[in-house]
């Protein structure tokens, strides 16, 4: 077959044309169709792929830091002040002086603020010149008393000589005791003055706010001008507060455990945690107490952890996570190489023991060996993982090398 032939084979005429050109219109419609299934079913696969899975977690850690093992409990919690205060004015006044600013430190007694007061000044130095005048009666009375002694002696001596009657002698004696009880009576009066001029000292001093103990100023609460009063009073204008202080040296962790896995702490049980501010900065610290009392609606309890390091970046109300360590018995030989991590983060993938490390949002598939030893129910692993990673405990299937991950609060 010649070119002719083959060029004739492959002509349409006129007539196919006109069907071809009828149909096309509804073609390309249900070509558009096909063509957007095709890419819904694309993005849905898309975002299911990428969808965070949400996982728990663990720390490894070094089984022979301290003849400690690696985490058994880790939980989320946040830094609190076991000692921190309102400070506010025991009586109602207006603010004359603020002395504070926020991150200001302050001692024990130091001058925060001072209210208005003339009018307990004044009061003050009435009650003392009330005092000052008591206490000038008693002088006098007390020299009438030395006089009418003396002339209550010298009647005496004159009624044995027989130079003047008895009844003389008796009224001298009377004025003696009747300026004794004046005296005592004076006295008293002086007491009740000193005791008003103490009440009156007592007023005047509440007109300045000290601080209660040391600590660092969080929070400045009132301006110069503003009324601060002890009690709440309605409408807004009145404040009841002119700073708050906290003792950085008072700082704890207060983390919710899980109730159904309390049993796994104890008081003065050794942990690590780490500020979510400073992820690489891991505190040794230690639990201080279980709070009896759980909360219904979190099915949680309430843990202590003390900081055994104190540090200027630690504030209160900072985000933490807490790992609960176990004490080990400490071994005759060294201490083995690796980490130790709970035995249910270990999962098969493609026949081999792997593990999966969180890095950011993202979990990477580690293949490890475990070795032989078992810590309980913690396996040793002498590489691929380091002291401090954060494993996953229990990954799911779908979990694979780059998925994006979620950490839910663990066990």
């Amino acid at each position: 077959m010649d070119n002719a032939e083959l060029l004739k084979q492959l002509r349409i005429d006129r007539n196919q044309r006109e069907e071809v050109g009828s149909g096309g219109h509804s073609g390309r419609w249900i070509a558009l169709g096909v063509v957007l299934v095709l890419l819904m079913g694309a993005g849905g696969w898309w975002w299911m792929a990428h969808r965070p899975v949400v996982v728990q977690t663990a720390v490894a850690a070094s089984p022979g830091k301290q003849g400690e093992a690696g985490a058994v409990l880790e939980a989320t919690g946040y830094v609190t002040a076991r000692r921190q205060a309102t400070v506010s004015a025991q009586i109602t006044g207006t603010l004359t002086e603020v002395l504070i600013e926020e991150g200001d430190h302050v001692t024990r007694g130091q001058i925060l603020a001072r209210l208005e007061d003339s009018g307990y000044r004044a009061n003050l130095d009435a009650a003392l010149a009330s005092a000052q005048a008591a206490q000038a009666q008693v002088a006098q009375l007390q020299a009438q008393l030395v006089q009418a002694r003396a002339d209550a002696a010298r009647l005496d001596a004159l009624v044995d000589r027989g130079l003047v009657s008895k009844q003389a002698a008796e009224q001298a004696r009377t004025a003696v005791a009747s300026y004794q009880a004046q005296v005592d009576a004076q006295r008293r009066q002086v007491a009740a003055a000193q005791a008003q001029a103490r009440v009156a000292q007592v007023n005047y001093d509440y007109t300045v706010v000290r601080a209660p103990f040391a600590g660092v100023v969080t929070d400045k609460a009132a301006q110069v001008g503003e009324i601060v009063s002890p009690l709440s009073a309605g409408g807004g204008f009145t404040r009841t507060g002119v700073g708050t202080i906290v003792d950085m040296d008072s700082l704890e962790i207060d983390v919710d455990v899980n109730e159904a896995y309390i049993g796994r702490v104890q008081p003065d049980m050794p942990a690590e945690a780490v500020l979510d501010a400073y992820p690489d900065w891991r505190i040794p610290a230690h639990v201080i107490a279980i709070v009896p009392t759980a909360d219904r609606g979190k099915a949680t309890i309430k843990v202590r952890v003390a900081l055994e390091a104190k540090d200027a970046r630690i504030v209160p109300d900072m985000g933490v996570r807490v790992a609960f360590l176990e004490h080990k018995e400490p071994a005759a030989a060294a201490s083995p190489k690796g980490v130790l991590v709970p035995a249910q983060a270990l999962t098969q993938r493609d026949g081999k023991n792997v593990v999966f490390v969180v890095q950011g949002k993202v979990a990477r598939q580690r293949v490890v060996t475990p070795a032989a030893q078992t810590y309980g129910d913690l396996r040793l692993l002498p590489e691929a993982v380091s002291p401090g990673d954060s494993v996953v405990v229990s990954p799911p299937s779908t979990l694979h090398d780059g998925s994006a991950v979620q950490t839910s609060t663990p066990p």
